[in-house]
């Protein structure tokens, strides 16, 4: 049985925890065009998970830094364009089609 965290190990990690940015979720209320960004980057996503790569791979594949890799990867994209976020999804899966609905 898993065994949680004694305080004083808590107590080391948090302060890092607290320093880190997770992934962000989707809103209810987001229109059309928020939600297509954050579908670009599930398929990013899922294209990684499902060809079993390392970000450091997918970032060399789309030809950008792990970090901006990283962002993408935990919808963190405020700085990325939605030309180049589909750009991505199509260099990896070409001849798909992408809609805003």
């Amino acid at each position: 049985m898993a065994k949680w965290p004694s305080k004083h190990d808590l107590g080391k990690i948090l302060p890092e925890l607290e320093k880190s940015e997770g992934s962000l979720h989707l809103s209810k209320s987001a229109g059309p065009l928020d939600r297509f960004r954050w579908e670009l980057c599930q398929r990013i996503l899922k294209y990684k998970v499902s060809h079993n790569l390392k970000q450091k791979e997918l970032a060399k594949m789309l030809d950008i830094d792990e970090p901006q890799m990283s962002r993408i990867l935990r919808h963190r994209i405020e700085n990325v364009s939605t030309d180049k976020l589909a750009g991505f999804v199509l260099k990896l899966e070409p001849g798909v089609e992408l809609k805003v609905s």
